[in-house]
């Protein structure tokens, strides 16, 4: 990594503009990536909206998250609840974490360096005074700085790791060009199912048993490798109709309704993986990393479900 890059803490949540009024008692618009209008959903952040102190209206690109106590209720329940908002407001207040500005004054400022954005959104929050739930996305551009942060700042809920851009990038709509560095850590949970066949696995269905002693479906592996589907399919026995995922649908991935055709095992061989941080009610939201089998633990050795990223037990 070279002087000319800087990192910047990678938040779990929405994604989401943020259009602040240019005049007294104009409207404060919140708007997903989708293109939809979403403020009426969070009244906690504009009654919060900054006052405007000059003319021009600003546009601010952030993410909607929850506190670290709340992140996995909110914002979801907050988009699909519509009675009660403000009731779910208070119960679940949610944070806006800015980490760029692409208008100000009536300027955009697509085509300007990182640098100079960055420069104008920390001068907006300097000149507003902003205090939470306006947060500004910390930024360095010490490579040491954000080796630590990387190890110590992914213990909170909902940080999932770094973000690394140019100074000189120009901000490219619709493109990424910037790069990622999640926080991965090793734990186990339980083969359920596969994909493919017993003797040819291609990926693996796990879960976690729950304080009632309910198998949890908690994420898919990524395509397993030749070697490692081979040393499955060694051990794996086809379940019978006493699975309890029996007649449970999966999907392909986390969001979306695309069907996951998976054929179910006897849960009782437990993978190590390698996981991010990204977790939503109990389950990883991105595939994880087949590491390798642990035939010398048994289920009862695995977290709990709820339990999130553990080390390794060996």
């Amino acid at each position: 990594m070279s002087h000319e890059t800087c990192r910047s803490l990678e938040n779990d949540g929405y994604r989401a503009l943020l259009f602040t009024p240019s005049r007294p008692g104009g409207p404060t618009l919140l708007q997903s990536r989708r293109g939809s209008l979403i403020q009426r959903h969070f009244p906690d952040l504009v009654t919060a909206a900054p006052a405007p102190v000059r003319p021009g209206p600003r546009r601010r690109s952030g993410r909607v998250v929850g506190r670290p106590a709340f992140l996995r209720g909110a914002p979801a329940p907050r988009l699909l609840r519509r009675p009660h908002r403000q009731q779910l407001a208070d119960a679940m207040p949610a944070h806006f974490i800015a980490f760029d500005i692409l208008q100000i004054d009536g300027q955009q400022l697509l085509t300007e360096p990182y640098e100079r954005r960055r420069a104008a959104l920390e001068g907006l929050f300097t000149e507003h005074g902003l205090t939470p739930p306006w947060t500004l996305c910390p930024m360095t551009t010490d490579v040491a700085v954000a080796q630590e942060w990387l190890t110590s700042w992914t213990s909170v809920p909902g940080v999932e790791g770094l973000v690394i851009k140019g100074l000189g990038q120009r901000y490219l709509p619709g493109a990424r060009g910037w790069f990622k560095v999640r926080r991965r850590d090793t734990t186990e949970a339980i083969v359920g199912g596969v994909t493919g066949t017993l003797s040819r696995p291609q990926l693996l269905v796990l879960g976690r048993y729950d304080e009632d002693r309910r198998l949890r479906a908690v994420g898919r592996t990524a395509p397993l490798h030749p070697d490692a589907a081979r040393q499955l399919a060694d051990h794996l026995t086809a379940a019978g109709p006493e699975h309890p995922w029996t007649g449970v649908r999966f999907t392909a991935t986390w969001g979306s309704r695309e069907p996951l055709e998976a054929s179910l095992v006897v849960p009782e061989l437990v993978a190590e993986v390698s996981a991010d941080t990204a977790i939503d009610r109990g389950a990883w939201r991105h595939p994880l990393r087949f590491v390798r089998l642990r035939l010398d633990v048994t289920v009862a050795h695995v977290p709990s479900f709820g339990e999130g990223v553990q080390p390794s037990s060996g």
